[in-house]
């Protein structure tokens, strides 16, 4: 029997496709503000959604499925729902039944990437369709053959899918390679479900015009714009192309309010800039190494620093709660030595870092190795770190958006209540012996993908254990 709830309509509608890494929530909503009528994620993995956690994130107002090592993998937020499209790559059919249960309250339809078509993959399809309460589409390219391509969509079509999106490309064609109108607008006027039509931003589509001339030109129901919304997400606007400048900084303040990972927001914005690449602010762009040097790049530091102080404000607000509820340690630590510090990577000697020089120091005092005791607080998933130095116990009073920043910053405690030098620039360069190579730290000081997430239901346990025992010589150098 099928139950899924059609509130979703496929006709007539202008269609951000799925782009991995650029499909992402910021991008999603500029699109929207521009004109799109639905939006697709970026494609997303089953076996990796079905490790996900679904959390409310009461200070973005987002809902967050987090994976394991605490990595946002799909976000969003009210403003989208009855618009956005999530779409999963899978070749089991019980996997996918799994996912779209897991997001399908959160989402308004669900789609399967079938760009390489498998027999088993209509029997995903089917299933879907019987098992969800969101209408089923999916994605596919054309066959070799016209004959076989129909054959494909009829055998899809009876599924009970939806909507089909066609990539007028076969597998192995490349962007460069011209779509193929006439096969999709054959599979249009063959299908009595609507089709969308995509493939159009290299030989088509270059404005809003051309969005229209391309459905056309294919009879299909709808038009999915993939890198043409990518260049420039006003492509949906009917006004016309918005100046790159204004698409850009609209972008980026998305990006921060919905705390995007810099790494996510740069390339993004890398794809807008194209040849602009060597101008001066795309050098500077190419330098950012945090969200606040991609504001300050485009003239959003004032924002970035308001944004973040409305952020913080939101955090206090929610954890102004009884120490139980907030996650605080209950336990007796009048014994630990705490200082409000936190590890910023900018502000430290190349490839010299904290953990490294206490190390270092312990190895020359004949000490035992650091041990570091790493908690995570389930409100807001920050971190805080303990590190014990012969019997004596550190600790930041900061907590951090990562493990691997929280237990540096536990070792400048520790390091400034010894008087140590602790690497910062403007010190004397420490000497390290007995070491066969040098590890720099890959934690920027940025914040992490998409983080933090807060739980809309609060663990019976105040903390969650993250590690502990002796640090080996390189571990999260």
């Amino acid at each position: 029997m099928i139950v899924n709830s059609l509130s979703l309509c496929y006709h007539n509608k202008l269609i951000l496709a799925p782009m991995v890494r650029v499909g992402t929530l910021p991008m999603r909503l500029l699109a929207l503000d521009y004109g799109a009528d639905i939006v697709y994620c970026e494609e997303l993995i089953d076996l990796k959604m079905l490790q996900c956690k679904r959390v409310v994130n009461e200070v973005l107002s987002t809902v967050d499925f987090v994976a394991p090592d605490d990595r946002v993998v799909f976000r969003t937020c009210k403003r989208e729902q009855n618009r956005v499209v999530f779409q999963m790559g899978t070749s089991d059919a019980e996997r996918a039944l799994a996912v779209a249960r897991l997001v399908e309250n959160d989402v308004a339809g669900i789609d399967v990437n079938m760009g390489c078509p498998k027999e088993y993959s209509t029997k995903i399809l089917s299933t879907l369709v019987k098992g969800t309460c969101r209408p089923v589409t999916c994605k596919i390219r054309i066959l070799p053959s016209l004959e076989d391509t129909l054959s494909l969509v009829k055998r899809i079509e009876r599924t009970g899918i939806a909507a089909i999106a066609v990539h007028g490309r076969k597998r192995e064609e490349r962007p460069q390679h011209p779509v193929n109108c006439e096969t999709i607008k054959a599979i249009a006027e063959t299908l009595s479900i609507p089709v969308i039509a995509n493939g159009g931003s290299h030989d088509h589509i270059l404005d809003y015009l051309d969005i229209e001339d391309f459905r056309q030109a294919t009879a299909a129901s709808s038009v999915m714009v993939a890198r043409a919304a990518m260049w420039n997400p006003s492509i949906f606007c009917k006004e016309g192309l918005r100046p790159l400048e204004e698409v850009m900084q609209k972008y980026i303040r998305y990006a921060v309010q919905y705390e995007n990972h810099y790494t996510n927001t740069k390339y993004c914005l890398c794809q807008m800039l194209r040849e602009q690449l060597e101008s001066p602010q795309g050098k500077l762009l190419h330098a950012a190494q945090s969200s606040r040097e991609i504001c300050e790049a485009f003239g959003l530091g004032a924002f970035y620093e308001e944004t973040t102080r409305e952020l913080d404000s939101r955090r206090a607000e929610l954890l102004a709660r009884t120490p139980e509820e907030a996650g605080e340690p209950v336990e007796d630590t009048s014994s630990v030595i705490k200082m409000a510090v936190k590890f910023d990577r900018r502000a430290y000697l190349p490839q010299i870092t904290p953990k490294m020089c206490l190390l270092e120091w312990c190895r020359r005092e004949n000490l035992a190795q650091p041990v570091y005791e790493t908690v995570q607080r389930p409100l807001d998933r920050l971190f805080c770190s303990v590190v014990t130095v012969a019997e004596q116990k550190y600790q930041s009073t900061l907590w951090d958006k990562s493990k691997k920043l929280a237990e540096q910053a536990a070792a400048i405690v520790c390091l400034r209540s010894q008087g140590l030098p602790e690497g910062r620039l403007g010190e004397e360069s420490p000497s390290f012996h007995k070491r066969k190579r040098e590890v720099p730290d890959q934690d920027s000081g940025g914040p992490r993908a998409q983080e933090p997430a807060i739980p809309g239901e609060l663990c019976k346990k105040p903390f969650v254990t993250v590690g502990s025992g002796k640090e080996s010589p390189l571990e999260g150098w």
